[in-house]
């Protein structure tokens, strides 16, 4: 059943009475905020030519009010209108924020060659790029019951889901969807096309040692370096904190040869130029930054053990992500917490049989018993994706088991469901599982399987509606940030997201994409649907792209010549509901019942939960998602868990 409203947060978590009055400058442009997760389309003007009431938990019409835990980053989007005449020259500042004894919370300016240097950065902007949606996804969501699709990219439909029209039926076809977070320096100043919005995106960190209570600032937005606009913004620091090491457990895989590519011109390093294999590992290192300071984890191509040392050290250390290595924020000193061997079955050693497999295991537990990390590190032997090869997995996973030496301690994983993981490979420690629909029972006792068993996990990754949100730029910013609720609910160990930089759509037949120009990113394409717009083969929008090239070799005329990546918002997005979890671990250790209370209401059916209508054919259901896609309820919850961890009433770390 769809989520019904509620009262949002409590008297003492908010800041006196919200305005009623809308606010519409005098100037060329009207300006507005949100969190971002309701998505403005560069084609709409809600404010200056809809004339909705764009006021939401965050912003009144005249101010921003939020609220943070200390180690938490904080977002907000500043939306500004020209509804009426192009405007050029504007820029938008917030340098600092002043709270209790003279505290700040600030930021220096960076320019385009220090942008990856975060000391000191603690509040970042940036500018939002957009991408047109031509066509609907296909892999992520589909299409035989409407109530699946994104809500703004569904068609009229009855109340069971089934659709009429065609594709200029949906609501948001053909419009430009914000994804890309370039540095604002790198559009400094910028301009705004007649009958467009621009959105800019504010990251506000709040460093572990701040004081709590209320700070203070401004974001200032001038035209011609004359001030147009003073928009006030109250932060609310809480009294407590989110763990350094994350307790929410990701990974992403990003792809050597997609980066070298945009990056080198090049694809492999093995025979390339020393001062092109230094600029290599350099990129690469600031992916993992990028990635820590979203409270994220990555992995690679497989890492010869031999080259371990020089490749991984740092990252598993923590090193890489302290002061030293131009690193401040979210886990300073903290590892990347895992390590795939052979990622995507590429191990070298297939062909050796038993002995290989097992002193290749002995060899590698015996590296990671010598490093003793700080950071406790999840590895496992990655032996194959999406296959039925059972019989395959199963050996190779008892083999591992039967080692004599150190090397039966390495964990196997393998993309499969967890029900056929039982069936078919029971040697199998972690099934890596990802779904759309499944049937409850089934699901429910084989992921309770793997999650009691001694030795065993069990693993998700990506996702799907209706038994989850999903990736696809056009999905709700609340469809990426649920996903951490779905692994809180499940207990899920990790998630994982299949890649971040899947720069050349291979598998589409279309070779390399042109990121910065099209939303399409996966799958194939060059045909139309009367439905579903612009179409072809697992047509996808958005799949495998969470970073963007800083610098493209490829495509230069959209290069921006910096080194190192460039977010996603969906990566920011998912970042909310990484943060969102710590808030649940630190409340279900206060108050469990009232905590799982909150995750009932928030998410009452998801992944398995949803079922399926018929279990002679365990593929299809007609049914809409459970859960709300308003960014105040979530935010709401968000207050209410605050609430609940502050009912301790200690300094909470």
């Amino acid at each position: 059943m769809l989520f019904r409203f509620y009262k949002v947060a409590t008297s003492f978590l908010l800041w006196g009475t919200m305005c009623v009055r809308p606010i519409f400058a005098q100037n060329k442009i009207v300006v507005w905020v949100n969190n971002g997760e309701d998505k403005v389309a560069q084609e709409e003007l809600r404010l200056s030519v809809e004339k909705r009431d764009v006021r939401n938990c965050l912003w009144d019409g005249d101010n921003v009010r939020l609220l943070a835990a200390r180690n938490e980053t904080i977002s907000t989007n500043l939306v500004l209108e020209a509804a009426t005449e192009d405007v050029s020259g504007l820029t938008v500042r917030l340098q600092k924020l002043v709270g209790p004894g003279g505290v700040e919370i600030s930021s220096r300016q960076a320019t385009s060659a220090d942008l990856f240097d975060y000391r000191g950065r603690n509040i970042e902007l940036f500018y939002v790029r957009y991408l047109k949606i031509m066509g609907c996804s296909i892999l992520n969501y589909e299409h035989y019951d409407e109530r699946h699709v994104p809500k703004r990219f569904r068609r009229p439909h009855d109340d069971n889901g089934t659709a009429n029209g065609g594709w200029s039926d949906r609501p948001d076809h053909d419009r430009s969807y914000p994804d890309i977070a370039v540095p604002l320096e790198l559009h400094w100043p910028f301009d705004i096309a007649k009958g467009t919005s621009q959105a800019i995106w504010i990251d506000i960190y709040v460093p572990m040692n701040t004081p709590p209570g209320m700070y203070q600032g401004e974001i200032i937005i001038e035209e011609a370096s004359q001030v147009i606009r003073q928009i006030p913004v109250q932060l609310r620091v809480l009294p407590f904190s989110l763990p350094e090491l994350p307790t929410c457990r990701t990974m992403i895989y990003v792809s050597d040869e997609d980066i070298n590519q945009r990056y080198e011109g090049m694809p492999y390093m093995d025979d390339a130029p020393l001062a092109n294999a230094k600029h290599s590992r350099l990129i690469m290192n600031r992916h993992f930054q990028m990635a820590h300071r979203h409270r994220t984890s990555l992995i690679q191509n497989h890492t010869p053990i031999e080259r371990m040392d020089a490749v991984w050290q740092d990252r598993l250390s923590g090193s890489l992500f302290t002061p030293e290595h131009g690193y401040e924020g979210i886990g300073v000193g903290v590892g990347n917490n895992v390590f795939s061997i052979g990622t995507y079955g590429l191990w070298p050693w297939k062909e050796g049989g038993k002995d290989a497999m097992q002193r290749n295991a002995d060899s590698w537990v015996s590296y990671f018993d010598s490093k003793q990390f700080a950071t406790p590190t999840d590895y496992f032997l990655y032996l194959i994706d999406e296959s039925d090869a059972y019989s395959e997995i199963e050996s190779w996973s008892r083999w591992i088991q039967d080692s004599t030496g150190p090397g039966h301690r390495l964990k196997s994983l393998a993309t499969l469901s967890a029900p056929n993981a039982l069936a078919h490979t029971p040697s199998l420690l972690i099934p890596m599982s990802t779904l759309n629909l499944g049937m409850t029972s089934q699901w429910q006792t084989a992921v309770s399987h793997f999650q009691k068993s001694v030795g065993k996990d069990f693993y998700m990754y990506n996702g799907a509606r209706p038994a989850s949100g999903c990736l696809a730029i056009e999905e709700d910013g609340v469809g990426v940030r649920m996903l951490p609720w779905c692994q809180f609910k499940f207990s899920v160990s990790r998630w994982f997201i299949w890649s971040g930089t899947y720069y050349n759509n291979f598998q589409g037949g279309m070779g390399q994409t042109k990121l910065f120009s099209s939303a399409h990113t996966f799958g194939s394409k060059g045909s139309r649907s009367d439905s579903l717009g612009e179409t072809g083969w697992n047509y996808n929008n958005g799949d495998g792209i969470l970073f963007y090239p800083g610098a493209d070799k490829v495509y230069p005329e959209e290069s921006y010549n910096v080194d190192g990546p460039i977010a996603s918002l969906r990566l920011k997005h998912w970042r909310r509901g990484i943060q969102d979890y710590e808030y649940l671990q630190l409340a279900s250790r206060v108050d469990p019942v009232k905590a799982g209370e909150i995750v009932k209401r928030m998410i009452p059916r998801v992944l398995w939960e949803v079922d399926v209508d018929d279990v002679s054919d365990p593929t299809w259901a007609r049914t809409d998602i459970s859960w709300s896609t308003n960014p105040d309820h979530w935010e709401a919850a968000r207050a209410q868990l605050a609430q609940i961890i502050m009912q301790s009433g200690s300094d909470t770390k």
